[in-house]
């Protein structure tokens, strides 16, 4: 990325001028606060899931083939000076543009929480299609329900299982090999939830293949134990622990380099420099 902040699982480059965005990238340019963004787009503002080559949208969601100068707008293709999915010509989209932005800062949206929402703001959270625990930032910055409601955000209550549990985890085959197709049938019970699930014909031919014992854990408990494997998003000043005398970038047998890491200063972990981990590592 070039000349940015803020921004978030870019994968492709490359990104510039691009300021509070989440996903994507690839030739990117001036995209702000856009959630999905990317594939050769310019001037892409408060917009979700814009995939295609565009040049100036707003407030729009699922644009994802070539349009220009959209406000407002869902789904089109190929379209150009439209509003709220209405064409226009280019002076009558020129004309009211202002006006819209005029009106919605005279009579800005706001929440249940009091916060306005005039233009320039991305759509609001309580309109959000998902609740924020069924979203992926409850993996990354995971809330209690009362701080969820607290912030104004959604929080969903979990279904309870309406399904009749057929087998327990605790007594499945310990080995993959005493297992047979009958256990697609199986509704299973999760060892730690409670909660019911099954194994879809491609799950099992996988584990067959693997020699994979059977899962005992819903797949959400699954996904948990995961994330808690993985660095958490947070960041710590600390100095590269390398000592060994032949590096070049030593002061003495010790680097002083200083940098940036996911790794907390109370693991056990080695943390190495760029420099340092490129001669004694690679």
């Amino acid at each position: 990325m070039e000349d940015s902040r803020y921004n978030q699982f870019v994968f492709y480059k490359p990104a510039r001028d691009c300021y509070d965005m989440t996903f994507w990238g690839q030739n990117a340019t001036r995209i702000y606060e856009c959630m999905g963004a990317g594939d050769s787009q310019d001037m892409i503002k408060f917009s979700f899931d814009c995939w295609a080559p565009a040049i100036n949208i707003e407030y729009s969601y699922h644009i994802v083939s070539p349009n220009k100068n959209l406000f407002g707008c869902v789904g089109l293709k190929n379209k150009e000076y439209c509003i709220l999915n209405k064409q226009y010509t280019k002076e009558e989209y020129e004309e009211m543009l202002p006006k819209i932005k005029h009106h919605m800062n005279e009579m800005p949206y706001v929440d249940k929480k009091g916060i306005v929402y005039k233009y320039g703001e991305f759509f609001p959270s309580e309109i959000s299609l998902f609740a924020y625990n069924e979203s992926l930032a409850q993996s990354y910055f995971p809330l209690t329900q009362e701080e969820i409601v607290e912030k104004g955000f959604k929080w969903k209550d979990k279904e309870e299982s309406k399904h009749a549990i057929t087998i327990k985890a605790k007594d499945l085959p310990d080995d993959i090999a005493d297992v047979d197709d009958s256990i697609l049938n199986a509704v299973i019970e999760c060892e730690v939830s409670k909660r019911a699930f099954k194994l879809t014909p491609a799950e099992y031919q996988f584990y067959k293949t693997m020699k994979i014992p059977l899962p005992r854990l819903y797949p959400d408990e699954r996904h948990k134990n995961r994330l808690a494997k993985q660095n958490p998003m947070k960041l710590w000043h600390r100095t590269c622990m390398c000592n060994q005398e032949n590096h070049i970038n030593h002061t003495g047998k010790t680097c002083k380099e200083e940098f940036e890491t996911s790794y907390a200063p109370d693991r056990p972990e080695i943390i190495y420099c760029e420099k340092c981990y490129q001669q004694e590592v690679i």
